[in-house]
C-alpha cells in the first residue's frame, strides 16, 4: 500500500479540509483499518464528544469508518490531532506508539496523518504550547518524536504558523510569536530548520515517490536564520528540494500549478469568516427593514454550524461564537418585530418570514432554535400558537 504522510497546520476535522482527507482515503485498500489516536486530547473530560464528533467527520465526510485506539499495531491509517503536544510525547514514549510511528514513515507504508497538536511533535523538537502560552512556562523545546528525520529533513513542525486569534497581540508560530520563536531558534541543534504550516493548510508527502505537494488555504513556510522561503498552497514540488531549502541551499521552489483533482474544489472560507458575512448580511438586512433576508442570514448560519459541527479544534471558539450570535440575531429578530407591532399595516410582510424561518428549522430538527425564535417574537408583542393548521400568530401589542 502507497506510503502517505500528511501533516496539518489546523481545521483537521473542518470542511476546508474535506477533500485532503478523501485523497489520502482513496490511497487505502478495501476494508482498511483506520485508527484515531486520541492520546493529544485524553486527558480531556470530554474526550469522548471530541473522538465522537472525529469519528462522524470521517465517516459522514470523508467515507471512512474509525476506530479509537491508544494503539497503532495494523492500522492502515492513523489520524492524530488536537490537544496539547507534551501529554501526546510522555504517552507515546512510554506506549511505543512513538517507535511505531517512526517505523510507518521509515517503512513508507500507510497512510499517516498530524494535525495541529499531534503535527507539532512531528519534527526533532516540538513547540510545549500548553505550557508556554497559557501557564508562562518559559520557552523552551522538547524533544520530538521527529518522523521528519526518516525523510531526510533536520526541522521542528509549527503549525497554526499564521495564526492571528491574539488581535492585540502576536500569536503567530503556535502561539508563540516572533519574539518568543526567535529566542527558541537559537536553542535548536545547528542546521535545523523550522517548517511553518499556516492554519487550514496541508504538507502532503508521497514517501513512495517523494512528490510533496501544499493545499489548502495558506502555505508552508520553510524558515532559518536569516533566510525564509514561503510555498503557497498549490505548491508541488520533492522532498530533495524541500531538503535542500531546510539546509539553506538555493533551491528553485515549484511555482503553484493548476490542478484538475478535486481539491480544487476545497471550501476555503473558515467559519470566522462565514460568522462574519451572516453577520453583516443580518445588519444590512435590519436596516431595511428586509425581514426576509434577515431570516436568511440566521438560516445561512445555522447552515454553517451544522457544517462545522465536528471541528474539534475547540481553542478558536467559532462553534460556540457561531451559535451565540444566532442567538444574538434571534433576539434581534424580537426586537424588529417589536418595532413592526407598532405600525400594524407592516406587521404582517414582517412577521411571515419569522414564520417561515421557524418552520424551516423545526423541518431540521432545530427545535431549541425554533422555540428560541418564538419567545423573541412574544417579546416583541407577536404571539404564536401552533394549531393542527398550523400555526397562527396575533399581535398584543
Amino acid at each position: 500500500m502507497p506510503g502517505l504522510l500528511v501533516l496539518m497546520g489546523s481545521g483537521e476535522t473542518s470542511p476546508t479540509m474535506v477533500e485532503i482527507h478523501r485523497a489520502a482515503a482513496r490511497t487505502l485498500r478495501a476494508g482498511a483499518r483506520a485508527v484515531l489516536l486520541d492520546t493529544p486530547y485524553a486527558f480531556q473530560e470530554n474526550r469522548a464528544d471530541i473522538s465522537a464528533r472525529a469519528c462522524r467527520y470521517f465517516a459522514h465526510s470523508v467515507g471512512l469508518d474509525v476506530e479509537v485506539a491508544a494503539a497503532i499495531t495494523g492500522a492502515d491509517w492513523v489520524f492524530s490531532g488536537p490537544g496539547s503536544p507534551t501529554y501526546a510525547l510522555d504517552r507515546w514514549a512510554d506506549s511505543g506508539v512513538a517507535g511505531d510511528l517512526r517505523a510507518r514513515v521509515r517503512a513508507r507504508e500507510g497512510v499517516t496523518v498530524l494535525a495541529s497538536a499531534a503535527a507539532c511533535t512531528a519534527g526533532l523538537a516540538t513547540v510545549p504550547v500548553y505550557e508556554i502560552y497559557k501557564v508562562g512556562a518559559e520557552p523552551a523545546w522538547r524533544e520530538g518524536i521527529d518522523l521528519l528525520e526518516a525523510l531526510g529533513l533536520q526541522a521542528v513542525l509549527i503549525p497554526h504558523f499564521d495564526n492571528a486569534e491574539g488581535g492585540t497581540h502576536d500569536t503567530r508560530y503556535c502561539y508563540l510569536g516572533e519574539s518568543r520563536l526567535s529566542r527558541m531558534e537559537r536553542d535548536l541543534p545547528p542546521g535545523t530548520a523550522v517548517l511553518g504550516l499556516d492554519e487550514h493548510t496541508a504538507l502532503v508527502i508521497d514517501l513512495e515517490s517523494e512528490s510533496v505537494r501544499v493545499a489548502g488555504r495558506g502555505g508552508l513556510t520553510v524558515r532559518r536564520p536569516g533566510t525564509l522561503t514561503v510555498l503557497p498552497a498549490g505548491t508541488h514540488t520533492d522532498l530533495a528540494e524541500l531538503r535542500r531549502l531546510a539546509e539553506g541551499r538555493a533551491g528553485t521552489p515549484a511555482p503553484p500549478q493548476p490542478s484538475s483533482s478535486p481539491e480544487t474544489a476545497l471550501s476555503e472560507v473558515t467559519l470566522e469568516e462565514s460568522i462574519r458575512s451572516c453577520e453583516e448580511s443580518f445588519k444590512a438586512a435590519a436596516a431595511g427593514p428586509d425581514m426576509v433576508a434577515a431570516a436568511q442570514a440566521v438560516l445561512d448560519l445555522e447552515v454553517e454550524l451544522v457544517k462545522w459541527a465536528a471541528d474539534t479544534e475547540e481553542d478558536s471558539g467559532g462553534v460556540e461564537q457561531a451559535r451565540e450570535l444566532m442567538r444574538l440575531l434571534i433576539a434581534r429578530l424580537g426586537e424588529l418585530a417589536s418595532t413592526a407591532s407598532q405600525h400594524s399595516q407592516d406587521l404582517p410582510a414582517l412577521v411571515l418570514p419569522l414564520l417561515a424561518l421557524r418552520a424551516e428549522l423545526r423541518g431540521k430538527g432545530c427545535y431549541d432554535v425554533a422555540d428560541a425564535l418564538r419567545e423573541a417574537m412574544a417579546r416583541g408583542g407577536v404571539m404564536v400558537e401552533d394549531t393542527p393548521d398550523g400555526p397562527r400568530w396575533t399581535s398584543v401589542s
